[in-house]
């Protein structure tokens, strides 16, 4: 069921509501049992064996996190709990591994080595990257002793809140079962109403912004998919469209998430800090799918580097040492583990060639930032004038990598992906619209002197695709977002109003006012007008 249908909009959140409100005066328990019921049929309705698939694996864990719980309460019982932990880790991927690489890796294979291995095209259970992340982090939180405590009721609410099952964030056990226990079920007219809010402006987000700008850009990717040259112009739009897209999409489901949680009186960590006005690939990073790169700094970074430290220690040799740290320690200890967490960061969000890329680019983008902050404190001593230059020039640069790297994340194929990028540095040519062209004068003949071409693209589509860059970037870089407007009722735990340093005018601050229900009502009655067909979101299948 997806967030911006119908059926979930007007009946079943709707039910679900009305049924908790009802329940929880009368009790907890059966509140939050409502909640895990919804939940189950929430992630069956689109494929209802996708439960009869998830279920096994949820059991699994559980019975995984209750032996590590015996474990740690035993004396000299560590490398059982270890072995218990290695073995549960091996099961998340490998059931991640069935579904999501079977198909990519006998393509591989075919591809390598000229076979002919039958692809089985398996249906992706709904979220399972996001589900197997969640797992996997609280049976390491388990065995490290960091959740001490859990029952199976506590265990099933964790794991199938549906307003973050699918696409996330990725949460953890500890910061959300305070919530739950805490949680008293009833109606709340604060929490309905920031609730009510985040969810509409996510919708709008999603069906009027992201939405809007795929039937421009969709065609663009289709054209290279096809094999004929995308121009200049034609590549930029992409890479930028995309990455705008992209942006809307997943921030416009990250608000609604946080909106529906809400509603239960649960709040949802952060996952978008307007990632867009980065000025680096670290400071990026911070911003971007921020659950995510907790995951991958706190569960696969930080223990592999600590290990590669530990090595490099036991044979004598340097480690990172900031301004003092040699070349062999700065690849050994930062950019190895930098780039192999990105690159299953890359693979953990698609089985394609395009994904590992994406990764690949990001890890070395990251390796290549930290570089410069090692090289610029010796080579740029003035600090106040290094920040005046490299923060619009950061912006700038940031926002040119991502956005390369995005065609590579987008493109369906490598050879559109490569296509593109050449278009974007100019090698496939520049062409402009016919209609544009026969209306340039004797310019068109000067220009098709200069090598610009006339291409079968309509003026109308040009401008159109230009208006709409320009309306999202100019939101995307300029206009305070979703949580910023709402921070004074926390919207996202730990996010709050921080007034010396708020960024944002107070008059446009949220606030339960007249302006601001007319606002939020005439969001709310762009987005569902604009709704039509539903469309997934584009994080919904990772």
């Amino acid at each position: 069921m997806l967030f911006n249908s119908t059926e979930f909009l007007f009946a079943f959140l709707p039910l679900i509501l009305c049924g908790f409100y009802l329940l929880g005066p009368l009790s907890r328990t059966w509140a939050l049992g409502w909640l895990i019921l919804a939940s189950l049929v929430f992630y069956a309705w689109w494929r209802p064996v996708n439960v009869l698939i998830i279920a096994p694996s949820i059991a699994v864990n559980f019975g995984l996190a209750r032996i590590l719980l015996r474990l740690a309460e035993r004396e000299g019982s560590r490398a059982a709990s270890t072995a218990v932990l290695v073995l549960g880790i091996m099961f998340n991927v490998a059931f991640l591994g069935f579904f999501k690489y079977t198909d990519f890796i006998s393509g591989a294979i075919n591809d390598v080595f000229g076979a002919n291995l039958v692809l089985r095209h398996i249906i992706l259970p709904l979220g399972i990257s996001f589900i197997t992340f969640q797992k996997i982090a609280f049976l390491i939180d388990v065995h490290a002793g960091r959740v001490r405590s859990f029952t199976p009721w506590d265990y099933c609410i964790f794991v199938l809140f549906f307003p973050q099952l699918v696409a996330g964030p990725i949460v953890h056990y500890r910061e959300m079962m305070p919530q739950f226990h805490a949680a008293p079920c009833r109606f709340d007219k604060e929490n309905v109403a920031v609730g009510l809010t985040l969810l509409l402006f996510g919708l709008f987000k999603k069906v009027v912004l992201a939405d809007n700008i795929a039937l421009f850009v969709t065609p663009i990717y289709e054209h290279s998919a096809a094999g004929d040259g995308t121009t200049f112009l034609r590549a930029w739009m992409a890479a930028i469209g995309f990455t705008l897209q992209i942006y809307f999409d997943f921030s416009g489901y990250s608000d609604m998430a946080l909106g529906l949680a809400r509603f239960f009186g649960i709040r949802l960590p952060q996952n978008f800090d307007s990632p867009l006005r980065a000025s680096s690939i670290i400071d990026f990073w911070l911003r971007w799918h921020m659950t995510l790169t907790r995951f991958l700094t706190g569960y696969i970074y930080n223990p592999f580097a600590l290990w590669l430290t530990r090595r490099r220690l036991a044979k004598g040799l340097s480690v990172f040492g900031g301004r003092n740290t040699t070349a062999g320690a700065f690849v050994y200890l930062l950019m190895f583990p930098t780039v192999i967490t990105m690159f299953l960061s890359g693979l953990w969000h698609g089985a394609g060639y395009g994904f590992i890329v994406w990764g690949l680019l990001h890890g070395f983008y990251i390796t290549i930032n930290h570089g410069w902050r090692l090289i610029a404190a010796r080579l740029w001593p003035d600090k106040r004038s290094y920040v005046r230059f490299m923060k619009p020039a950061g912006l700038v640069l940031t926002l040119l990598s991502v956005t390369i790297a995005m065609v590579f994340f987008r493109a369906p194929t490598m050879t559109s992906a490569i296509d593109l990028v050449k278009g974007t540095i100019g090698l496939n040519g520049v062409g402009l619209p016919r209609t544009l062209f026969d209306h340039l004068g004797p310019l068109a003949e000067t220009l098709h002197a200069a090598g610009v071409v006339a291409e079968s693209w309509t003026l109308q589509d040009f401008a159109k695709t230009v208006m709409w860059i320009s309306i999202l970037m100019f939101i995307a870089l300029a206009c305070p977002n979703t949580l910023q407007i709402l921070a004074r009722y926390e919207p996202a735990l730990g996010v709050t109003a921080q007034p010396a340093k708020s960024q944002i005018d107070p008059k446009i601050e949220w606030r339960a006012s007249l302006p601001w229900a007319i606002a939020v009502s005439a969001v709310a009655a762009i987005a569902i007008v604009s709704m039509g067909g539903s469309s997934e979101f584009l994080y919904w299948q990772f």
